[in-house]
C-alpha cells in the first residue's frame, strides 16, 4: 500500500478492526518513511459474469436500482429496497465464490422480492425469466396463487379467494 502523502511504496498496519456490518476491515497505517497515519478500508471482492462474459465487481447499487424498477408504482420504501439490497448480497457472498453469472445474482434477487411485493416480484420475474407469453404470467400467477393457498392453511376455496380480494370474478361463457 503506497503512502498517499509520500507515495512510500510500503507501510506499516497499526490497528484493524471489522466494520460495523462485518463485511470489510478497516486498517490504520503508518508510514515508515514520512510517519503519517492514514486509514484503508479491505473487503473480499466479488465479481460478477456478465451474459456477454464481461466480468465487473458486484454492485449493490445496481441491484436496489433495479428491483426499484420492479417496484415503481408499489408501495415499498427505500429502506425495505436497502434491506432487500443487503439481503441479496450476503447471500452471494455466502455461497463462498469469488465469481458469480448474473443468473446467480437475479436467484439470490427473485426470493426477497416475492416477500417483499408479488406484483414487483412478477414484473421482474418477467424480465428475468423472459416470459414470452401470456402462458407464462398465468403458470407464474397459478404456482404464486397456490403458494398463498397453502401459506393460509388451504382454508379458502378458490371461488371465496377472488371474493375476499375484491377482485372480480371470472365470467363465463353465459355472460
Amino acid at each position: 500500500m503506497h503512502c498517499p502523502f509520500c507515495r512510500h511504496p510500503d507501510s506499516r498496519v497499526v490497528d484493524s478492526r471489522t466494520t460495523d456490518d462485518g463485511c470489510s476491515i478497516r486498517r490504520r497505517r503508518q508510514c515508515p518513511d514520512c510517519s503519517r497515519r492514514f486509514t484503508t478500508v479491505e473487503t473480499a471482492s466479488l465479481m460478477v459474469i456478465k451474459r456477454s462474459g464481461v466480468t465487473e465487481p458486484f454492485s449493490r447499487t445496481k441491484v436496489i436500482s433495479g428491483v426499484r424498477k420492479a417496484c415503481q408504482g408499489r408501495p415499498v420504501s427505500e429502506d425495505a429496497l436497502a434491506q432487500l439490497g443487503q439481503r441479496v448480497e450476503e447471500a452471494v457472498r455466502a455461497t463462498g465464490s469469488a465469481e458469480l453469472s448474473t443468473h446467480d445474482v437475479g436467484l439470490a434477487i427473485l426470493g426477497p422480492l416475492r416477500e417483499l411485493d408479488l406484483v414487483a416480484y412478477l414484473r421482474f420475474a418477467s424480465v428475468y425469466q423472459a416470459f414470452d407469453s401470456l402462458e407464462d404470467f398465468e403458470a407464474a400467477v397459478a404456482e404464486l396463487r397456490e403458494e398463498v393457498h397453502r401459506a393460509e392453511g388451504g382454508h379458502a376455496s378458490a371461488g371465496s379467494r377472488a371474493e375476499d380480494s375484491g377482485a372480480p370474478a371470472p365470467a363465463t361463457a353465459a355472460e
